[in-house]
């Protein structure tokens, strides 16, 4: 039973079980990995990203949430998980549910701010050809390589700087932009700021589409933990992409590369990131939707 199945329904106990249990499994395909590396001091510069550039806690991805206009039936009120004993829920007549008197005004105001970026964003025309330059841009001529305890480059550092001087480049993420190097800056026909991501941000972006699993994250528990995950599991996706069309040299974890610098690797890059694109749009406008919903009620 997907998002949209369960909306505005009442589950029976054995059946939100099911899905709590499906849910976790889920998403330890990806936090076990993480946890097993971190108690060992390792890193994989793709699958550990997702923890470390969105710092929520590993329970947010892996502990089922119903979202608004979703009940859950229960005999043992003892028996209810901790996590919808608190303020956010309510519980009368053996249902617990998501309380929308419970959203502060600070919070209403946090959720309407985000759907109207991510209205704004999806209203925009897309660029699809940045062909991921942006991994490029933040080690050009750069005195300090950004993941070079991670992995190595797989060009030289001439052949970089030659590939960002002969592309246009026009990053319209200012998360991404700020990271480019000092050098870099000017080369960006877009100089975006946190103060103009509405006017900035583009659905063919493959960071604004990876953040749609930070918006999502930030709405919680309002938006659900499916919405949560499916936006999670394109932002994998996503950082695959973005990291096998970077310089780095990933073979030693299996990472085959996508070679923007040639023509035939732009392509593919570029076929890619319009497919993501429409996964990204659909799950945004399932944001933009279930918000509203919210702020509505």
């Amino acid at each position: 039973m997907d998002l949209t199945e369960r909306a505005k329904t009442t589950l029976e106990w054995e059946e939100w079980q099911a899905v709590c249990a499906s849910h976790l499994a889920e998403a330890q395909r990806f936090t076990d990995g993480l946890r097993f590396r971190r108690d060992r001091g390792e890193a994989h510069p793709v699958e550990d990203f997702l923890f470390r550039y969105y710092p929520f806690p590993i329970a947010l991805l892996e502990l089922w949430q119903p979202g608004f206009g979703v009940s859950l039936r229960f005999d043992d009120i003892g028996a209810l998980p901790a996590r919808f004993l608190g303020k956010r829920y309510r519980t009368a007549g053996g249902v617990c549910d998501l309380d929308p008197e419970s959203i502060s005004e600070k919070e209403r105001g946090r959720l309407s701010w985000i759907k109207s970026l991510l209205a704004a964003t999806q209203g925009h025309a897309p660029n699809f050809a940045c062909h991921g330059l942006h991994e490029w841009a933040m080690v050009y001529r750069a005195e300090a390589i950004r993941h070079s305890s991670l992995a190595p480059l797989r060009l030289t550092q001439g052949e970089i700087d030659s590939l960002v001087e002969s592309r246009p480049i026009a990053c319209t993420h200012h998360d991404a932009f700020r990271f480019f190097s000092k050098q870099a800056l000017p080369l960006n026909r877009i100089q975006p700021t946190l103060d103009t991501r509405h006017e900035n941000e583009q659905p063919g972006c493959v960071h604004a589409n990876m953040d749609l699993y930070k918006w999502a994250a930030k709405s919680m528990p309002w938006i659900g933990s499916d919405l949560l995950l499916e936006t999670f599991l394109l932002a994998v996706r996503l950082r695959d992409l973005d990291m096998r069309a970077s310089p780095y040299d990933l073979s030693a974890w299996g990472v085959v590369p996508v070679k923007i610098e040639t023509t035939e690797g732009r392509r593919e890059y570029e076929a890619e990131q319009r497919k993501l694109a429409e996964v990204a749009r659909g799950l945004r406008r399932k944001l933009i939707d279930s918000l509203g919903r919210v702020l509505a009620a």
